[in-house]
């Protein structure tokens, strides 16, 4: 049975600030969970409304559907839903292929970019600290489990970047043409802000600025989502 506590404790980590404070993030929904047990990500408890977990019975409670209701943030509320412990976030060198993201700001973008991150292979998601936490729980929901197989680190993007060896590709609506430009082996891959695209400061770094072209004669589109653009990115980064 959940206690007052345990339902105030839980809807508060939906503000980042709390997260914080208790060092603890929500997760929702069997498959989730699952992949998050399966990895270093501690548990702190487990609550569902039946019992397909293996933790230990101290870390478990068995809830009604309408308990569940009352600590989800879905509008279709899952079966099981579970607190983790938040990591402390690991140094390590900007290596091989980085992706980093320049104040992206939308919980299922960012969601997206690591599950792309993890399908390419691309161990290291650098995030400016203006972009949106991934601990926010729609980014947990939306990364299907890629969130225990992509390195995420947030950091003053400009500090970090300035004194890289990698090389520094940009994308802009006026950089190459992706399809025509030969990529390097390793670098890092920049994407910027859905509204205002990647700030001066951090263009000022990019050695190379590239573009996916408009193939529609009206042109009537301005731009792709920053999640689509890093999908194709991506995918052409390893084609070639």
């Amino acid at each position: 049975m959940l206690s007052k506590s345990q339902i105030k404790l839980i809807n508060s980590l939906s503000q980042k600030k709390y997260r914080n404070k208790n060092r603890l993030f929500v997760a929702e929904g069997i498959k989730v969970i699952k992949e998050l047990l399966n990895s270093s990500y501690e548990l702190e408890m487990l609550f569902a409304e039946v019992d397909l977990f293996f933790v230990p019975k101290d870390k478990f409670t068995l809830v009604t559907p309408q308990e569940l209701k009352k600590i989800t943030k879905l509008s279709t509320a899952q079966t099981a839903l579970a607190l983790f412990k938040i990591p402390e976030t690991e140094e390590k060198p900007l290596q091989d292929l980085v992706v980093a993201l320049d104040g992206v700001r939308d919980p299922g973008n960012l969601g997206t970019i690591i599950r792309l991150c993890d399908w390419f292979g691309v161990k290291q998601l650098l995030c400016s600290n203006d972009t949106v936490d991934c601990y926010n729980e729609k980014v947990v929901q939306a990364t299907m489990g890629s969130l225990t197989r992509v390195h995420i680190a947030y950091a003053d993007l400009y500090e970090t970047l300035k004194n890289t060896e990698l090389p520094i590709l940009g994308t802009f609506m006026d950089g190459e043409n992706v399809y025509k430009t030969q990529l390097p082996s390793s670098g890092i891959l920049i994407l910027g802000n859905e509204a205002n695209g990647i700030s001066s400061s951090i263009e000022s770094l990019a050695s190379q600025k590239i573009s996916i072209p408009q193939f529609d004669e009206n042109q009537s589109t301005e731009s792709l989502n920053v999640a689509t653009a890093t999908a194709i990115l991506l995918s052409e980064w390893r084609r070639g």
